[in-house]
């Protein structure tokens, strides 16, 4: 695990790294619950199998933001290269924010896959390391310990070298899971499907409709009890304010102040019907699209072959 704090030494990192493909990144900062937080180390990756960190590259930076802004360059910077975070929207505030191209989150790919097929708590990197990678017991203990003093610890360095490890495995096993979520339409066992279907089908409405009668309940009990909050849920209200006016009153004071309503409106069905014939007067504009509904057939009972007759 090289652990590198002079300048010179860290540039040559940095341009052996632009040459790779893809690099799976961390970094810690110091003072981050400040309003001046500041760029602390910069972890490197680039051999997703390593699960000891002896592969992964700590950066110091602290005190050479100079350093740091040629990482930008050569790495954040630079399209052929496919950056790995996890809540990368953190990270990549210190590392070239809305410049940054071709960064990957682990956290965004974990959201998007279906909750059956990743069926954990949260989305936390331990989380998923956890769970899905099976490492044991990811401590997270040095998360919030003072990145800004010198000399780091032993603890902290291992912390720092192995939070890439981390990704890099959850990264490839969440890239798995996305390829079950969305296989190729064209290759679907359209059969097999529909027969999960059929067998979740009663599963989810009678979960759907307890769900709902739990909440019902639920409001019901807290506003009785004056309740605002409790372990699990806090009730909130909220008002929406929907303004209306007559077209024509529009129409009349968009005359009066020269105010240009050249916008389409949608002609509804009740406008339609109100319209009648006199809709063949305006110049319509019809667009149509498809929507496609799925919808289940009665099943009629099947015999049973076992049933002795």
């Amino acid at each position: 695990m090289p652990y590198l704090t002079e300048a010179s030494k860290i540039k040559l990192i940095i341009d052996e790294y632009s040459k790779r493909q893809l690099l799976y990144l961390d970094t810690e900062v110091a003072d981050y619950n400040t309003r001046k937080p500041k760029l602390s180390l910069i972890q490197i990756l680039d051999d997703f199998t390593d699960v000891s960190g002896e592969s992964v590259c700590i950066l110091d930076v602290l005190e050479q933001p100079e350093i740091a802004e040629i990482f930008i360059e050569k790495i954040m910077l630079n399209p052929a290269i496919e950056k790995v975070f996890h809540n990368s929207s953190y990270d990549v505030k210190f590392l070239g924010k809305t410049k940054a191209k071709n960064v990957s989150c682990t956290l965004e790919i974990a959201k998007s896959i279906p909750y059956y097929l990743l069926p954990v708590p949260n989305l936390q990197l331990r989380t998923l390391a956890e769970n899905l990678c099976y490492f044991p017991n990811v401590d997270k203990t040095e998360q919030g310990s003072d990145w800004g003093v010198r000399s780091l610890t032993e603890n902290q360095l291992h912390y720092a070298k192995m939070d890439p490890i981390y990704l890099a495995h959850v990264h490839q096993r969440l890239l798995e899971l996305t390829q079950l979520s969305s296989p190729n339409p064209e290759q679907e066992d359209v059969t097999a499907l529909a027969q999960r279907y059929r067998e979740i089908e009663q599963q989810w409405k009678l979960l759907d409709t307890e769900i709902n009668h739990i909440q019902n309940r639920l409001k019901a009990a807290m506003q009785a009890q004056e309740l605002s909050e409790t372990k699990y849920f806090q009730l909130s209200s909220y008002e929406r304010t929907t303004k209306k006016v007559a077209f024509n009153q529009l129409a009349r004071l968009a005359e009066i102040h020269g105010i240009d309503l050249e916008f389409p409106v949608t002609l509804t069905q009740n406008l339609q019907k109100e319209l009648g014939d006199l809709i063949s007067e305006l110049p319509v504009e019809e667009e149509k699209s498809t929507n496609v509904r799925l919808t289940p057939k009665e099943q009629e009972d099947e015999e049973d072959d076992d049933i002795p007759f």
